[in-house]
């Protein structure tokens, strides 16, 4: 779980207009960086929204670069910035709105296998990003709950529900750092993800892989880190969406 954190407005707000008014490039920082990482994320190239403009986001930047068949040089450019915005106002209006209640996976998505002793197996069709988001849970499964577990070390004794979200998408590299509930609040745009969707709070986070939910217990069960697939209710829940695979 961890410390709250307030929840930060998704890129609609002054921040959002600021963003493009100024090229940006690797070794700068601020809330048009950050504005640029969540609309990566919400193109399809999943980028932590941290404010710095680091190795990790230029690679991304490029990569976003190369599918959008513009200059690949890693550094967004004002016509970048009014084509990025473009492809984002895209994907809000043909994503269909999220409903809450019961968790239903995305039908065209393939649901993955939950095993006896308690393992997922990702289907084949699986992004490889969802494939080592599942391979770094299992590795976890069975380690018992810890509060606070998983935020001092990658390798712990045990881990609480953030640091066993951060730890799975932390082997596919989607995550640096272990997060908190309450940043996963603002981990991205409002949404259900395709293959990955994350359900935070102030006071817990889960996240619903390939239809299969993997989180620790949150109902005084004290139980750690698995897999189940029994869904919940997510209301009280905020969903945001960093991942499209």
């Amino acid at each position: 779980m961890g410390a709250t954190a307030l929840p930060v407005a998704a890129p609609a707000d002054a921040h959002a207009r600021a963003f493009g008014k100024r090229m940006l490039h690797r070794g700068m920082q601020g809330h048009d960086v950050t504005v640029l990482q969540r609309y990566l994320s919400r193109v399809g190239v999943a980028t932590t929204a941290d404010g710095e403009f680091g190795n990790v986001t230029w690679h991304h930047v490029r990569r976003w670069e190369r599918r959008s068949d513009r200059h690949v040089d890693g550094r967004v450019s004002r016509p970048d910035a009014r084509a990025l915005k473009r492809q984002v106002r895209h994907e809000d209006s043909s994503r269909p709105a999220s409903t809450g209640g019961t968790m239903v996976p995305p039908a065209s998505t393939a649901r993955a296998t939950l095993t006896s002793d308690g393992h997922a197996i990702a289907p084949s069709s699986a992004p490889p990003e969802v494939q080592a988001v599942i391979d770094a849970a299992n590795q976890i499964v069975g380690k018992p709950y810890r509060y606070g577990g998983g935020h001092g070390s990658w390798n712990d004794s045990g881990y609480d529900c953030s640091g066993s979200v951060s730890y799975a998408l932390h082997g596919a590299g989607l995550v640096r750092r272990p997060m908190t509930s309450g940043e996963y609040e603002s981990f991205g745009s409002a949404g259900r993800g395709t293959w990955i969707t994350t359900y935070a709070n102030g006071g817990h986070v889960f996240m619903v892989v390939a239809g299969l939910r993997f989180d620790t217990g949150w109902d005084n069960s004290g139980h750690g880190p698995r897999w189940s697939d029994e869904m919940r209710p997510s209301d009280g829940y905020v969903v945001p969406c960093p991942f499209q695979f």
